[in-house]
């Protein structure tokens, strides 16, 4: 416990998930939290003493500016992601543009918004999320995603190279299959396809070394790591969490 004593957290998404998780996390570790999503409903179960909740968009500039100016953040956690199902040929430009927009542009606008005040105090580190799939393995029907979370990763080492002498780390992870609601909306899905909600987890399961999918607390774990101080000497890289999948 105390591990990020004194320490303040914007994060993005919270309202479910990994952003849930690594919400309260953070919280337990001593970090003001000021967990955001654009479902205010779903804010609703972060009942914590060291956690405020209020609503941000991470597709509007301005609705960013206003919470990192409310957060004054040492840590930022930007989770807010959207996967879509299909291949290059099944993708509408929609799509591409939504996706760029909130699994990548997201970060750039909250990034920017929060390295002043970063800078300012001599010290931050920004945690996105990325996933295993992407630059380091490719998945069926994952077409958008994947290249958006390649995108992902760029976008981190540039951050963390350009302001490495200057306090801010930067880092993103990289999880496999990670149980969520939005998760199984997914299973959901494709049980729809195949007839059976039962085979659809089944071939989810299927390509998993360890033979289940990633709980969201394991994510927030490394979470608080990438935020404390244990990884002071850690910028600039991807960090797997994928259960071995990648590791094939």
């Amino acid at each position: 416990m105390g591990r990020l004593d004194g320490k303040r957290a914007l994060v993005t998404a919270a309202g479910q998930g990994i952003g849930h998780a690594s919400a309260l996390a953070m919280a337990n570790e001593g970090a003001q939290v000021f967990a955001t999503d654009v479902n205010t409903e779903a804010l609703g179960t972060l009942d914590h003493a060291n956690i405020v909740t209020f609503p941000l968009d991470a597709r509007d500039s301005d609705s960013i500016a206003d919470g990192v100016s409310r957060a004054k953040p040492d840590i930022l956690f930007n989770c807010a992601g959207f996967v879509h199902h299909g291949t290059i040929q099944d993708s509408t430009d929609d799509e591409w543009d939504f996706a760029f927009d909130l699994n990548v542009r997201s970060m750039y606008r909250t990034i920017r918004a929060a390295l002043p005040g970063m800078l300012d105090r001599g010290n931050g580190s920004i945690i996105n999320m990325s996933s295993a799939l992407g630059s380091i393995i490719g998945a069926p029907n994952r077409f958008i995603y994947g290249t958006t979370k390649a995108a992902v990763v760029g976008l981190t080492k540039s951050v963390a190279v350009d302001f490495i002498t200057q306090g801010i780390r930067c880092n993103c992870i990289c999880p496999g299959t990670v149980e969520s609601p939005s998760w199984h909306d997914r299973v959901k899905a494709l049980g729809e396809q195949l007839g059976s909600y039962d085979k659809a987890m089944e071939q989810f399961v299927a390509r998993q070394p360890m033979g289940r999918v990633a709980k969201a607390e394991e994510i927030a774990a490394l979470v608080v790591y990438l935020a404390s101080d244990e990884s002071a000497f850690t910028t600039g890289h991807t960090h797997i969490i994928d259960g071995g999948w990648s590791g094939q």
